[in-house]
């Protein structure tokens, strides 16, 4: 954080934490839901959280309730532990899986009670790799233990975790955040279902492996990985905004804004020995990662809204708070046209169909208060801008897929705006 302070004088708007101390093998307490609080309440910042939990390597080694040596977990798929037995009374895996929920569920409700929200991502990284045999959803590539038993077991786990979070413990400040894959249309088979997932991620990894941006290992890669972005959004038929909940180097501004990959927001992994993935350049350039933090496309700290968690604790906000700039999908109020002049894709009004307009309806679903009918920018949304936004009538009122159109439309792949054209 105080690197990223001192090369760019911004601060993230999302800072990322991780709920993994409280596994029962080992529990401890290292006070991160009072970091989280701080994040929110003293510095107005988002918090996001992953869960790490592990399990015994073995399950003769681990008595229930008592410590085990670090050495003897794991949250990989090198264990016995049996996953779908986590949903089945009467197993070791049931009462295992319990300590873990109730443990979590206690450092939550700290942060529900001070009324912050939390992105959270659970079971992340589910799918890892391609399937190594003949059913693409075995999970024979996954490398963590949730997912080791194939999709149709990892989405009743995801489930089974998520009912008993709000049924059980009470909990309601959760933004669901589920990380996906896109190795082929089956990697959509790992998605939870619309009722279940707020948002959707992809976790970047590419400089060593899947690189192909044509320079070098050693060297950041900042490509924005369109074609993930826009597959992952096909997966949810962009009902759902698509993060990059982890990532090495960060895509670059220029990338992002070429290949139209409007990554909700990123959250480069922390430095250890082994890897610098923030700090060091094979992994950051300096010059265009502080390029990013200081350009409009990136909402930073000082850039989220004063009344972002506005309300009482009694009443935490659970609605998604947006991060960097232009989003995949939220939905505003609904506007049916009303003007008989229309000019369908002339979002800022200026006569003309460009990429700008695009541009504008990303810009006011990102950041409302400076972009959206009431903001402060000087060019910001307009109703009768918003009603000519307005071409994909399957979606109420004005989303990503408005913008997309606009843009397959400069791009001719669509030849016309006119939602009434057959």
């Amino acid at each position: 954080m105080r690197y990223i302070k001192e090369l760019t004088g911004e601060e993230p708007a999302i800072r990322g934490f991780d709920f993994g101390s409280y596994c029962p093998c080992y529990a401890w307490d290292d006070g991160v839901a009072q970091r989280m609080i701080d994040w929110a309440t003293k510095k107005n910042g988002i918090c996001t959280a992953s869960w790490h939990i592990n399990v015994p390597t073995s399950k003769a080694d681990y008595t229930l309730g008592e410590p085990l040596d670090f050495s003897k977990t794991t949250y990989t798929e090198k264990t016995d532990f049996i996953t779908k037995n986590c949903m089945v009374k009467g197993t070791m895996e049931y009462d295992y899986f319990q300590l873990c929920m109730k443990n979590l569920a206690a450092e939550l409700k700290k942060l529900q009670d001070a009324g912050v929200p939390v992105i959270f991502r659970p079971f992340h990284e589910a799918e890892g790799n391609p399937s190594r045999t003949e059913d693409p959803i075995d999970g024979s590539g996954a490398w963590f233990w949730w997912a080791k038993e194939g999709a149709v077991v990892y989405n009743q786990l995801w489930n089974f975790l998520q009912d008993t979070l709000r049924d059980e413990y009470g909990l309601h400040n959760l933004i669901y955040e589920q990380n996906l894959y896109a190795w082929s249309d089956n990697s959509a088979k790992w998605y939870s279902g619309d009722d279940k997932v707020d948002i959707v991620g992809f976790d970047k990894y590419n400089c060593q492996y899947n690189r192909h941006d044509g320079k070098q290992q050693g060297t950041p890669n900042e490509d924005a990985e369109a074609g993930i972005f826009y597959t992952l959004n096909k997966f949810v038929k962009g009902k759902k905004m698509v993060a990059m909940p982890e990532n090495d180097s960060c895509p670059s501004l220029n990338n992002m804004q070429v290949e139209h990959a409007y990554w909700l927001y990123f959250c480069p992994w922390y430095d250890s020995e082994q890897s610098h993935f923030l700090c060091g350049k094979e992994y950051q350039d300096p010059e265009t990662f502080t390029e990013l933090y200081k350009s409009d496309f990136c909402i930073t700290l000082s850039e989220l809204p004063k009344d972002l968690y506005k309300g009482s604790a009694e009443q935490p906000k659970t609605t998604t708070t947006t991060t960097t700039a232009p989003k995949v999908t939220t939905t505003t109020t609904t506007s049916k046209p009303v003007d008989k002049d229309v000019v369908y894709g002339d979002t800022n009004c200026d006569t003309k169909i460009e990429l700008a307009d695009a541009i504008l309806i990303m810009q006011s679903l990102a950041n409302p208060d400076k972009y959206g009918l009431k903001g402060t920018y000087e060019k910001h949304l307009t109703d009768k801008g918003k009603i000519n936004g307005d071409v994909d009538k399957e979606t109420e009122g004005l989303t990503s897929n408005d913008a997309m159109f606009i843009q397959e439309f400069l791009l001719k792949k669509r030849t016309t705006l006119d939602p009434s054209a057959k």
